[in-house]
């Protein structure tokens, strides 16, 4: 061929290009790759796999801090050891991990159960659902936000949601599950719109938490026990609770001084006061006209009983009557558990937990001041001509029992919490008088007294693995500031505020002092109480307080 070299040609008829002469592709070798000609680097013994995060050779770490710093340790935080025995009261067990943070929880090992007890589990919506339903109960029937959130977190923790973040305020109910960091989370919320006084209902509810922590209920099961909670009557008629109402007055009137007419006329009074309430609940009313109308056939019976003494020899004591009355509408249930929501650290509850006791107070002064203004311009001649607590000890003490058993029905309890609360009601009201007779102020001696309350209250409770509320709300009753109340009114109605709201200062210190005393009396219960069944004293729990002074 012309114009090609020789050579070229020499190879083509050799059958190829030599193998030296081949040319390379770029893509054959790596930019990384040592030139010809360089030495390659000595080939590692062995292979470290690094990271940024290896803490460099020779470098002396810090020890741990101290438990209660404040910084996250680099090695994490270690792991805490069980909380509580298995056999003590859910209430303990779950409420150390409801006051704990969420990175620091534990992950208890749960009981098998069978099936469900695989990956894949019930689903979450459901059991979210479920658990927002059995709090709804809890803190429709009175429970405190501790205790509602305590068995929030204990249902879902049972079946296997151990990521949860349970949320209560006075009308709304929230919970929150985030399966892991990378997970998106699962929020569901409740509202709660009506109130009931129901123990027997709640009772209920506190066996089913029980029976779900324990591994002993399936989700199917928990969800039918709800569904006949609800459907089941209330376990004393309407009839029933007014008869209970006038019971619960009169026995305050004895408290007071007043003898077996003024028992008559009280119990008449509240009853009528009662069936108003009632007309006016059936109408849509709301419960502030509910209350205020509650409060005017007793203190209207007791201008009669005034205006009645001026014109005839009898002698009857209107303020005894009045007295009885309001015993029955003040709201110490609601009250207590203000207290204790804001002891624990729940303060926008307690909030309004008060907020809604003040509305239901000033009802009460709202109706008890017209009657009374009404009287005033008829001049019925109102003193306070109650007589000493402690004059007859024995027709007292009956009658603070008498008060507890009539607050047990109000109260829808159980039949066998009846008894131990009206002897708890006994018991304070015997401590109460005792401490009087030994000069001791009215406020130290009703802290003293709605203390062994609680403690009691407390120490049915542990043992019998319910609420305490059944033992300890109805055993207060004897201990409510009835009498300084009227009295504050009735000075306010005639003209001397001064002297009425210093009256009404002291019926709200009583208050709080019940409230405070049942606190603390409930709390060194669950300090020092051995656990039933348990050897061992239960351990310390986590403290509520979410600041340091700062």
């Amino acid at each position: 061929m012309v114009g090609q070299p020789k050579g070229n040609g020499d190879a083509a008829e050799q059958g190829g290009e030599p193998e030296d002469t081949k040319p390379v592709s770029d893509e054959s070798h790596s930019a990384f790759t040592a030139p010809l000609g360089v030495p390659l680097p000595p080939v590692p013994e062995e292979e470290h796999p690094t990271s940024e995060f290896t803490i460099p050779e020779g470098l002396v770490t810090q020890p741990p801090p101290e438990p209660g710093s404040a910084f996250t340790p680099p090695e994490g935080i270690p792991v805490v050891g069980p909380l509580a025995k298995p056999g003590s009261p859910w209430q303990d067990r779950m409420r150390s991990l409801v006051r704990m943070p969420l990175a620091e929880r534990p992950v208890p090992e749960r009981a098998a159960r069978g099936d469900e007890g695989a990956e894949s589990g019930p689903a979450v919506p459901r059991v979210l659902d479920l658990t927002l339903r059995i709090g709804e109960l809890l803190l429709a029937g009175g429970e405190g936000a501790e205790d509602v959130e305590a068995a929030m977190f204990g249902v879902a923790h049972a079946y296997g949601l151990d990521r949860t973040e349970p949320e209560v305020t006075f009308t709304l109910l929230a919970i929150t599950h985030q399966p892991s960091l990378v997970d998106d989370p699962v929020t569901l919320s409740r509202t709660v719109r009506r109130r009931g006084t129901d123990y027997t209902r709640l009772s209920a509810v506190f066996a089913l938490v029980a029976d779900i922590t324990q591994g002993e209920v399936s989700l199917e099961e928990a969800y039918r026990r709800l569904a006949e909670m609800r459907r089941n009557r209330h376990p004393y008629s309407k009839w029933a609770l007014t008869v209970a109402s006038g019971a619960l007055s009169g026995a305050a009137s004895l408290l007071v001084g007043g003898d077996g007419l003024v028992f008559v006329l009280a119990a008449l009074g509240a009853m009528l006061g009662d069936r108003l309430a009632w007309l006016c609940a059936g109408r849509g009313l709301p419960e502030f006209y509910q209350f205020a109308s509650a409060a005017m056939p007793p203190a209207a019976i007791g201008v009669g009983v005034a205006l009645l003494s001026q014109h005839t020899d009898t002698r009857i004591q209107a303020s005894a009557v009045i007295t009885g009355g309001l015993f029955a509408l003040i709201p110490g249930r609601a009250l207590v558990a203000a207290v204790h929501d804001g002891l624990t650290g729940f303060y926008i509850t307690a909030a309004a937990r008060l907020l809604e006791v003040i509305y239901l107070i000033v009802g009460i002064v709202c109706g008890v001041l017209l009657v009374l203004y009404v009287g005033d311009r008829l001049n019925a001649r109102l003193t306070p001509d109650i007589v000493s607590h402690v004059d007859r000890p024995v027709t007292q003490l009956l009658a603070g029992m008498l008060l507890a058993l009539a607050f047990c029905v109000l109260l829808q309890q159980e039949r066998h919490t009846v008894l131990p609360a009206t002897l708890n009601g006994g018991v304070a009201w015997l401590i109460f008088g005792a401490l009087t007779k030994a000069d001791l102020t009215p406020v130290p001696a009703t802290v003293v007294a709605a203390g062994l309350v609680g403690l009691f209250g407390q120490l049915l409770s542990r043992y019998q693995f319910a609420s305490s509320l059944p033992y300890i709300t109805a055993a207060i009753g004897p201990l409510l500031p009835g009498s300084n109340t009227y009295f504050g009114l009735l000075n306010i109605a005639q003209g001397d505020v001064n002297k009425g709201f210093e009256h009404l200062a002291t019926a709200g210190a009583l208050a709080l002092a019940i409230a405070i005393g049942v606190n603390l009396g409930g709390e060194l219960a669950r300090l020092f109480i051995k656990t039933p069944g348990q050897e061992t004293p239960l351990p310390g729990r986590r403290a509520a307080k979410r600041t340091r002074g700062f």
